[in-house]
């Protein structure tokens, strides 16, 4: 009877994925209305003020903060410059990178010219419409009286103070999805390696919102646990996506490499790096290309928060994935089924209550399993100094961390590791992990 109400459990919850997948918010750039430009924005009357309006409910400088301030104001020049004309060059194409659209997906808000408005300018490069939505229809209803954040959604507006709506749209450029990816090819012509996490992301920007009580009464409270976990679950599904997809899996004759774990190979032959892994169970042999597992441990360490025998499942499943990409079994079945399992993770997030020990318990689970030998490879130790950073950071703001200026200097330890990827030493990383350790049991 528990096997069968189990699987009647699991099969609601994945019927109310696919719903899910299949009922979302199109992305801004596959949205079919107009993007008008952001200079409708820029005004000093709307989002163009050089300071702050106190008495407003929103700070009406997001314009010049963005512009300023966000890098993403200059992705479209970056394509301009001299790395740019190399990397398309080593890819024997003769067209400029700020005219090829590879480069201008990301680059930019890349929309067909038809859905293009009279003053859209495509060198605004990653613009208001290209993370709020084309404002064809929002733009005049929502700074009509009595509108609302959900009527502007039922316009065309974006959802991004959704999680999981967020993670969608960052992921399509900073990993990368059906329409859209920085593969092997890409980064050995010189484009930078891709690293990103959703919460620490989201941190570092330039904020050009506040969360108020005018915030919260019209959106979803910021909880940046949750924006980690979720974002770390739909990361492993556009994953596996990719390596069970057999047109995107493959560059020639090899995998698409940018999947595995980049110092595997990019280093010294004298230099004996291969150790047995054991993390997910069993494991392949020497002499094996591993694949870049940082978001499966992070994956696993929310799962057992939420459900340690969801955990269990995840640890399991990744280690029959490892070794089906080792030749011993289908990759492409256990991918997709390592896809469902986070689809099934990410729903349990969202409707899971974290109670105020759950952070605690994660930075510690996150930390042992580094202590354990979880991250002796770079992408491993980096996803796990950024995730461990979002959740203090979220332990600091919801008082549940002390002492704060300790702890801060412990996490710029462990970030100082990392300054080198070619150079990192797993041994000293856990040292530090020691250090932080220390400091989150004694909270």
């Amino acid at each position: 009877m528990k096997r069968f109400a189990r699987r009647v459990c699991l099969a609601l919850l994945l019927c109310a994925g696919q719903a899910w997948a299949q009922g979302a918010t199109p992305l801004p750039y596959q949205a079919s209305d107009q993007s008008l430009g952001t200079v409708n924005c820029a005004n000093s009357l709307c989002h163009g003020a050089i300071t702050p309006w106190h008495e407003s409910p929103v700070l009406q400088n997001e314009y010049v903060t963005w512009s300023r301030l966000d890098k993403h104001a200059r992705a479209y020049r970056v394509l301009h410059n001299e790395r740019s004309r190399s990397i398309v060059g080593k890819l024997g194409s003769t067209t400029p990178a700020y005219e090829t659209k590879l480069c201008l997906d990301c680059h930019a808000h890349n929309v067909p010219e038809a859905r293009r408005g009279e003053r859209f300018e495509l060198s605004d490069g990653v613009s208001c419409e290209a993370c709020h939505g084309p404002a064809e229809r929002w733009i005049q209803s929502h700074v009509e009286p009595g509108a609302s954040h959900a009527g502007n959604v039922d316009q065309g507006l974006y959802p991004t103070s959704d999680a999981a709506s967020r993670a969608k749209l960052c992921l399509s450029c900073h990993w990368g999805n059906p329409d859209k990816f920085v593969n092997h090819r890409l980064m050995a012509a010189g484009h930078p390696r891709m690293s990103f996490e959703l919460e620490t992301f989201t941190a570092i920007a330039p904020a050009h919102f506040r969360v108020d009580t005018d915030y919260l009464a019209r959106k979803p409270a910021v909880d940046g646990v949750k924006v980690w976990a979720i974002g770390q679950a739909l990361a492993v599904e556009e994953m596996m996506d990719l390596l069970a997809d057999p047109r995107r899996s493959r560059n020639g004759l090899f995998p698409e490499l940018v999947l595995f774990d980049c110092h595997a190979c990019h280093h010294p032959m004298s230099q004996e790096k291969w150790q047995p892994r054991t993390q997910f169970g069993p494991h392949a042999g020497p002499g094996m290309v591993r694949l870049n597992d940082s978001g499966m441990l992070m994956l696993r360490a929310v799962a057992r928060e939420v459900d340690p025998a969801l955990g269990l499942r995840v640890g399991r499943q990744v280690s029959r994935l490892h070794l089906a990409v080792a030749g011993q079994g289908d990759a492409n079945t256990e991918a997709r089924v390592l896809k469902r399992l986070a689809a099934e993770v990410a729903l349990r997030i969202e409707t899971h209550a974290f109670s105020p020990a759950s952070p605690g318990r994660i930075a510690l689970a996150l930390v042992d399993e580094g202590l354990a030998g979880g991250y002796a490879d770079y992408a491993g130790a980096e996803q796990a100094a950024m995730a461990i950073g979002s959740v203090v950071d979220h332990m600091h703001k919801r008082g549940l961390a002390a002492p704060a200026d300790a702890l801060n200097r412990a996490l710029e330890r462990l970030n100082a590791t990392l300054a080198d990827d070619e150079a990192y030493r797993p041994a000293l990383f856990q040292q530090r992990l020691r250090e932080m350790r220390v400091l989150l049991v004694a909270k």
